[in-house]
């Protein structure tokens, strides 16, 4: 019997089939990668011993940490110049450990804000320095992503941070900003869901639970030379520099969290690729796009068309009653996780690198029907 994670209560499917999971996070993964880890629970690599069993110290884990850093590596062509870490504690520890690291009381930092998780790092950058809103996205009701030219920066800043792709409003910066700062990405619910200019950054840093694998681990791509600029004297496992002396392995790391990351990079891999994920990924959240622009007006869209995600489609119908309705006769259709987030209400769909394009299909099929009876 199959449990799928929603929004609404947990619900059995007597079929045991899988259902169609747009939760926005924790979210889908890809099937064939789920398959290979229900075998390597019980024995991976033919040790007689399950995958969370194993010794962070020993060969069998030493093999799948070396082969996640090396697909990592692969899938977005990033060299030797960066640091490849797998940390704890979630994208929202980097919001306060990057400030800790690099930000001083006589230093700035620049922080377009795009939304609920920019909010949450600017209010932890504060506690160790200078925040310049470069952006004000509030002013706008979250609605886009600025362009270069919206961007007030500060000479000399200490860095830019910003966030790629944004959750809960369904935005997107169509290519990272402009900055002479060190430039860091949250990319948290887009990470490798398209091509990626890591050269471009200083740091990219995603917490693992929208399109890399479980909760429970952090990828961060940090260059060498930013490391070498962290403050001295934090204590030890906040201190960048250490975490990579020891290779994520100073104290016992997220094992399996590591080891479905490494399955779930093989199985990008297998597609093709960012180039080919990125193809499919529009082609996926075309289906779903039109169904809201050829609505008539029944469904209104959050985001502005020139920066909407191809992750997280958000979007409403005429009232709240319409979109609790539409919630509830999703799922009873095989369709979870579609409510918005409460800060936007409404409706969100979320679809990851490995949502399935039959489920793009199938929600606009039901969103079609749903706005034809209730017009």
């Amino acid at each position: 019997m199959t449990t799928t994670t929603s929004s609404a209560p947990t619900t059995l499917n007597s079929t045991g089939e899988r259902i169609y999971n747009f939760s926005a996070g924790p979210a889908v993964l890809p099937e064939p990668v789920l398959k290979q880890a229900q075998q390597d629970i019980w024995n991976i690599a033919d040790s007689g011993i399950g995958i969370m069993e194993h010794s962070h110290r020993g060969k069998v884990f030493d093999a799948v940490i070396a082969e996640t850093v090396a697909d990592c590596r692969k899938i977005a062509n990033i060299s030797d110049d960066y640091e490849i870490l797998f940390l704890q504690g979630g994208a929202t520890t980097q919001f306060a450990l990057i400030p800790m690291s690099f930000l001083t009381p006589v230093t700035t930092a620049d922080y377009p804000d795009t939304g609920v998780w920019t909010t949450k790092a600017i209010k932890e950058a504060k506690l160790f320095g200078n925040v310049n809103i470069a952006f004000d996205g509030a002013a706008h009701k979250y609605d886009h992503t600025p362009t270069d030219a919206e961007i007030s920066q500060t000479d000399g800043a200490a860095y830019l941070h910003y966030c790629s792709n944004n959750t809960i409003y369904g935005t997107r910066y169509s290519a990272p900003p402009k900055t002479p700062a060190p430039l860091i990405c949250d990319a948290s619910s887009e990470i490798f869901s398209r091509p990626i200019n890591v050269n471009a950054h200083a740091m990219i840093y995603a917490g693992a639970q929208k399109n890399l694998g479980p909760a429970g681990v952090t990828l961060v791509i940090m260059r060498k030379d930013f490391i070498a600029r962290a403050k001295t004297g934090l204590p030890t496992m906040f201190s960048y520099g250490k975490l990579a002396e020891k290779g994520s392995l100073l104290n016992t790391p997220p094992t399996f969290g590591i080891y479905l990351m490494g399955q779930v990079f093989k199985w990008i891999l297998e597609q093709g690729g960012l180039t080919a994920l990125e193809k499919r990924n529009d082609a996926k959240a075309k289906v779903i796009y039109d169904a809201i622009n050829n609505s008539g007006g029944f469904y209104r869209p959050v985001a502005q068309p020139q920066c909407r995600s191809t992750m997280n489609i958000t979007f409403c119908s005429p009232n709240d009653e319409l979109d609790k309705a539409f919630i509830a006769e999703a799922l009873a259709n095989g369709m979870s996780g579609l409510k918005g987030h409460r800060d936007v209400g409404g409706l969100r769909a979320s679809i990851y690198n490995a949502f399935p394009p039959a489920g793009c299909t199938a929600l606009a099929e039901f969103m079609n029907a749903f706005a034809q009876r209730n017009a």
